[in-house]
């Protein structure tokens, strides 16, 4: 078994370990970066996830980190593909135009930026990639971690990773169990929390669906449907168990509205949408939008179905035993749900089916079955924090004199999405909440025990409540970079992270804000201007 040595070992590679490599290879330290698959940046590029945003991400509310991360996806686009004189113009170009986010673009080309920004690192030898690489074992002492044992997935060579500071970046905190650090999953119960929208009792197993996701172009004349996948009746005829009532067939254009929970038809037509919010599913994360490319150089748009029908309700992945036969027949329902687009869907115009759909495994990869290499996670285990992020703190409803939610002395960066939870597999329908811009706490990735490993991804010190507005990409890359710098800070200055809390913490946040994170939000702020569909194209 072979052993290495550096400062700070990262463990996921996904947009809150890439995040959190960068700020500590930038401080002068060294780190080894391991990704479970062969494509780092996680959401961005092996979920196929284009970044869900609010509505000012373009002037303020994210690092600036991450806003580099953005112009650099946009100058990808206006060096390498033919665009029309109106979108190399536009400073705020989106590919897709899809309505999700102002930035709707290929996974692959996330991944040329994210590589190209962490080169200079990976050329010096101050970081060191592992791709392919699982942890698999720890070696714990008392309430520090000495090393972490990974495996290369593809032959199975263990190397062992000792280092003075751990960050766990996985995508279902991973870590934690590995190292016996005391964590939280699914939804804890009122008790535990206060939270008016709590659970009577604690339920550990009921964590948000996750999706496997794919992307589509549109091809009229042509037929591409696929074979017939193998579960394919058994999910057609799917009708989620969920409270309040699913209205019918998951795979249909009737679902649960998210906010109301009342029925609410979704519009499907890739040749009639018009890229204003809400106008449809194939614009919804639409990543390439021909009209943004010289004539005949894009015979189609490019579209990421990331869709309720997606959802996976019938299994827990936080839960390691069961994770790999839940990945396998989330991938036979994505499918499903692809050949039933294919063959029975409804049209707008009469009639069913969209054979001309076709899948795109080369825009997620080139994976054998043309699906996302990687699940689309919401839900991670979570740290039992120094600090937890409640409902009370972030709701809307439950702050109507404010116009942000607490604020926190401690805080590490910001964010804001909506309170937005998908439906879980213990069988709650959606939970869509408004929330209030909010601060990040440097208590939320203090755990309660354990002196030398640090969140960096969404297992912080949320609850299976506010985990769904502090999931997003702007709010993950924050938690990374902090986390990075974190452990950066406590090397130079030789000082725990708790004691940074306690006792730097303002020298600390000086070197958040000269590295570019804010810490505040800009007051009398307009919620409306927050919406973050308020850039979908016209």
């Amino acid at each position: 078994m072979k052993e290495f040595t550096t400062d700070v070992l990262i463990v996921g590679g996904g947009v809150g370990g890439c995040a959190a490599a960068l700020a500590i290879c930038r401080a002068g330290y060294r780190a080894i970066l391991t990704e479970e698959t062969d494509w780092i940046g996680g959401q961005l590029t092996s979920q196929a996830v284009p970044p869900d945003e609010h509505g000012w991400i373009e002037h303020f509310g994210c690092t600036a980190s991450y806003r580099r991360f953005r112009q650099l996806v946009r100058e990808h686009y206006r060096r390498f593909y033919p665009l029309t004189e109106q979108a190399m113009a536009n400073p705020y170009l989106n590919p897709g135009n899809g309505w999700v986010s102002p930035l709707c673009h290929e996974p692959k080309a996330a991944l040329l930026v994210l590589e190209a920004m962490l080169a200079p690192h990976t050329s010096s030898g101050r970081l060191v990639i592992l791709r392919r690489h699982v942890p698999i074992a720890a070696e714990v002492d008392g309430d520090f971690v000495r090393a972490v044992v990974v495996e290369d997935q593809r032959t199975g060579e263990r190397r062992t990773i000792s280092a003075h500071y751990f960050l766990d970046a996985t995508e279902l905190g991973d870590l934690l169990p590995l190292t016996g650090t005391e964590f939280v999953t699914g939804a804890e119960s009122r008790d535990q929390t206060g939270e008016p929208h709590a659970k009577p009792r604690p339920e550990p197993h009921n964590v948000q669906a996750f999706s496997i996701c794919f992307a589509l172009s549109y091809h009229p004349g042509e037929d591409h449907t696929i074979e017939k996948p193998a579960e394919y009746d058994a999910w057609r005829d799917y009708v989620p168990r969920l409270e309040p009532a699913w209205p019918g067939k998951l795979f249909s254009w009737i679902i649960s509205n998210p906010r109301t929970l009342q029925p609410h038809a979704y519009r499907f037509d890739p040749e009639n949408e018009t890229g204003r919010a809400f106008s449809g599913l194939w614009t919804y994360r639409r990543i390439l939008d021909r009209r943004n490319f010289t004539q005949g150089s894009m015979p189609s748009d490019i579209s990421l179905m990331n869709v309720p029908m997606l959802d996976y309700l019938d299994g827990d992945i936080t839960d390691a035993t069961e994770r790999a036969r839940h990945l396998a027949r989330a991938r036979q329902q994505s499918l499903a749900f692809l050949y039933w687009l294919q063959t029975e869907a409804p049209r707008a115009a009469g009639g069913h089916g969209f054979p001309e759909l076709k899948l795109r495994a080369d825009v997620v990869g080139d994976t054998e079955d043309g699906l996302a290499k990687a699940p689309y996670v919401r839900e991670s285990r979570r740290i039992r924090a120094e600090f937890t992020i409640c409902e009370q703190h972030v709701s809307a409803a439950l702050r109507p004199h404010d116009d942000r939610a607490e604020r926190f002395e401690d805080s590490i960066g910001i964010g804001y999405y909506r309170i937005d939870l998908h439906p879980t597999c213990g069988g709650d329908n959606y939970l869509d909440i408004e929330s209030l811009p909010f601060q990040i706490p440097l208590g939320a990735l203090l755990p309660v025990r354990v002196e030398n490993l640090l969140p960096a991804c969404k297992n912080i010190g949320t609850t299976h409540i506010t985990n769904g507005c502090y999931r997003l990409h702007p709010v993950e890359w924050n938690v990374g970079e902090s986390a990075g710098h974190l452990a950066a800070f406590c090397l130079e200055q030789k000082v725990a992270p708790r004691a940074v809390r306690a006792h730097k913490l303002s020298d600390f946040q000086r070197v958040l804000t000269a590295a570019g994170i804010e810490l505040t939000w800009p007051a009398n702020l307009d919620l409306r201007e927050g919406d973050p569909h308020r850039h979908a194209s016209s």
